[in-house]
């Protein structure tokens, strides 16, 4: 059984600040080994729960930012960017099942440093009128693959946005949301161990998980953050302007999509 784990940041307990997620901060420095420790409890529970192979992919940013020689020897790393598919690179490897760790809600959701992607450039993100965040699009494209999100850790809002989309899927609660920078949180050793757990018991039942599937074409709607996002965007001639900040294509897979907006993503920097 071959096992992918897709590790963010911002749902890693006690990582509540936009300063312990952003690179040249202090505390990010910090933060960094707490998200390498909860990859490590998945890689290790990976391997509780039969895996035979395990890949770690770093998600988060510029996906290099967990230390290559503290992670668990046993799983092979993948980071860097660009890469075509993106927080679930190594999916295309005959992978059996996908665990995310450190996971957030979607953008303009109640949850601990919500975003989708690019918190500068995206409000809001919909494939066929159903609003995503970044657990929902890269399942979709993990299940584009045949592959089922099996396990996904995080805070309480993330966890209600994503039972309805993977309902097979063990969770496990890192901390609560009581606002976009503050709540409440397990204390890393108890969080670890309990995605350990997880991971080990989502694995062992992985047989009656089912990949999250979007048939396409996908209609993609973003709504950004600013009109002159949306102007920055239309100088694409395949987007179409929908509103003031509103912009909308359409793709004829999820991996399709996927690459546009994280196009659209790396075109606003000039904006920034």
């Amino acid at each position: 059984m071959k096992v992918l784990i897709s590790t963010d940041i911002e749902g890693v307990a006690g990582v509540y600040h936009p300063e312990q997620v952003r690179v040249g901060n202090p505390e990010y420095e910090r933060a960094r080994i707490l998200m390498t420790h909860e990859a490590n409890a998945a890689i290790a529970g990976a391997f509780d729960g039969g895996a035979t192979k395990v890949l770690v992919n770093d998600s988060h940013g510029g996906f290099r930012n967990m230390p290559p020689d503290l992670l668990d020897p046993r799983a092979q790393a993948v980071q860097g960017k660009p890469r075509y598919l993106g927080m679930v690179a190594g999916v295309d490897e005959g992978v059996d099942a996908v665990c995310m760790i450190g996971y957030h809600s979607r953008a303009k959701g109640r949850g601990i440093l919500a975003h989708t992607i690019n918190s500068f450039a995206f409000a809001r993100v919909y494939f066929n009128d159903l609003e995503l965040g970044e657990a929902g699009i890269y399942g979709a494209l993990a299940g584009e693959y045949g592959v089922p999100v099996v396990m996904a850790s995080g805070d309480d809002v993330f966890i209600e946005e994503h039972r309805p989309v993977f309902p097979h899927a063990a969770f496990v609660q890192t901390k609560r949301a009581t606002g976009h920078t503050s709540g409440v949180s397990l204390s890393p050793a108890q969080a670890c161990s309990a995605i350990r757990e997880s991971v080990a018991a989502a694995l062992m039942r992985h047989s009656t998980a089912r990949p999250f599937v979007l048939a396409g074409p996908i209609a993609v709607r973003i709504q950004t953050q600013t009109t002159a996002l949306a102007d920055l965007f239309c100088q694409w001639p395949t987007l179409r302007r929908l509103d003031g900040d509103e912009v909308g294509f359409d793709a004829p897979t999820v991996e399709a999509a996927v690459r546009m907006i994280n196009s659209l993503s790396a075109m606003s920097t000039m904006l920034r």
